[in-house]
């Protein structure tokens, strides 16, 4: 039976949300090297749906709101700043990646380090306090 993914470009999307949803655009394109795929302002001044590309892989986001579908997201600064989830992105040079989040201010959590199974990582917040990680380590490699 063939994967019902098998002609798409990328699998999986991750979603979050943010209080500042056009701010966090700007600052994921400028600290983690994003770039704005789509942007659809909603009409109370946030941001209803963005599509963000890294390489083939994506993420959406929107604004934090009182929807079913928002009142099911938690922000990371109303649950003690805990995530239940964290993208995880490979990037071609670790250590220029690394430089180029703290040089934008995130707040790195785990400092870049050699990994056991292959390739450097490190782990980081923005500045709404999402969990990202980033590594070298490519699974399909």
């Amino acid at each position: 039976m063939p994967s019902p993914a098998a002609n798409t470009v990328c699998t999986i999307i991750p979603s979050l949300r943010y209080r500042d949803a056009a701010a966090a655009i700007e600052w994921l394109c400028t600290a983690f090297g994003f770039e704005k795929h789509l942007v659809v302002p909603d009409d109370h001044g946030g941001i209803a749906h963005a599509q963000l590309s890294f390489g083939h892989g994506m993420i959406m986001l929107g604004s934090t709101d009182d929807s079913a579908w928002g009142r099911r997201i938690a922000q990371p600064q109303d649950i003690g700043g805990r995530e239940s989830q964290c993208p995880c992105l490979i990037v071609a040079d670790c250590d220029a990646h690394y430089a180029r989040a703290q040089a934008a201010g995130a707040v790195i959590v785990d400092a870049i380090e050699t990994k056991d199974y292959g390739g450097k990582g490190y782990s980081c917040r923005d500045p709404e306090g999402h969990l990202w990680w980033f590594g070298s380590y490519d699974p399909w490699a």
